[in-house]
């Protein structure tokens, strides 16, 4: 039986698809802007280059042995005596190479996953004290509260460089992700308990975060900026929030936590106040506030989902 030829222009597909990823940028995670970046981007690299070599070494032999031992004319098969009994040496070799390949590749990732569970330790840090950030969702908007400060943001956060903030993920419903991939990786914020990241920008700038856990119809624009900005800039801010900010009252965190998007807002006062999610008391909250809410509005309206670019 005769297979018809593929068609020449499928030769071309390859090529074509690394003229079009060569027209995109560079990966924001491939950018580091502070140190956990800085460490998961020399992990990422390593196990790249790694594995690469394995790669280079299993084709560079997969030739070597299609190339010498092909079929070809003149071959006197006589000379053919193969031996089925195994071959003790190949065989403890072939075991041994992947036990040290998953040695060299697990020891890294394990020793940087243990570290990252730290505050970054750097040169320039203004101090070695984190900046705490209650980060806390709801379908589908993000609440950050500053409890040295005593002030909340909605779907935007301020933070100091050369400082090591620390992150204390939460959520009033269902679970999400905090990500902020020029700062580091993610980690989930949970109902009725609570997770730490660490994280630290060494740059000032404007960075995106978001979730990156799937939670719904509002999940595309349940994003927020995050402004790094030397300390007595971060002060400055603080400062302005207390001053010109209103308080958040019970009721009004009571509506916001209602499903749907909702603009930039700031507050000289947090909702730790009245509720911390990640208690039992917090937990009972959330069962409360869940029959209420998805009773009252499950989905988003039509001009929630026009108005996501204010969330750029």
């Amino acid at each position: 039986m005769k297979f018809k030829p593929l068609p020449k222009w499928l030769g071309l597909l390859p090529l074509s698809l690394i003229i079009f990823l060569s027209g995109c940028g560079q990966m924001t995670v491939l950018n580091p802007k502070g140190p956990v970046a800085q460490s998961q981007y020399d992990l990422i690299m390593y196990s790249l280059w790694f594995m690469l070599g394995i790669i280079v070494v299993v084709f560079g032999l997969f030739l070597y042995m299609v190339v010498k031992y092909r079929d070809r004319p003149g071959r006197d098969e006589s000379d053919y005596d193969p031996n089925l009994h195994g071959n003790t040496m190949i065989e403890i070799v072939w075991t041994v190479i992947p036990l040290i390949i998953i040695v060299l590749l697990s020891v890294p990732t394990v020793t940087t996953l243990f570290d990252l569970e730290e505050p970054p330790v750097t040169e320039n840090q203004t101090t070695e004290e984190p900046l705490v950030i209650h980060a806390t969702t709801a379908d589908w908007k993000w609440f950050f509260s500053y409890p040295e400060q005593g002030i909340e943001t909605v779907n935007y956060l301020h933070i100091p460089t050369d400082r090591p903030i620390e992150f204390k993920l939460t959520s009033a419903d269902a679970m999400t992700a905090l990500w902020i991939p020029a700062l580091g990786g993610q980690k989930y914020n949970m109902a009725g308990m609570m997770t730490k990241l660490y994280l630290q920008a060494d740059e000032e700038g404007v960075y995106d975060g978001r979730n990156s856990n799937f939670n719904g119809e509002g999940f595309a624009a349940q994003t927020f900026k995050v402004h790094a900005e030397s300390e007595d800039n971060f002060n400055a801010w603080v400062e302005d929030i207390k001053n010109e900010s209103p308080e958040l009252t019970m009721d009004q965190y009571n509506e916001l936590l209602k499903p749907g998007l909702t603009e930039k807002m700031s507050f000289s006062s947090t909702h730790l106040e009245y509720v911390q999610h990640h208690s039992n008391e917090g937990m009972g909250y959330t069962v409360e506030r869940f029959r209420e809410l998805y009773g009252e509005k499950l989905h988003l309206d039509a001009d929630e989902v026009e108005h996501q670019e204010t969330f750029d």
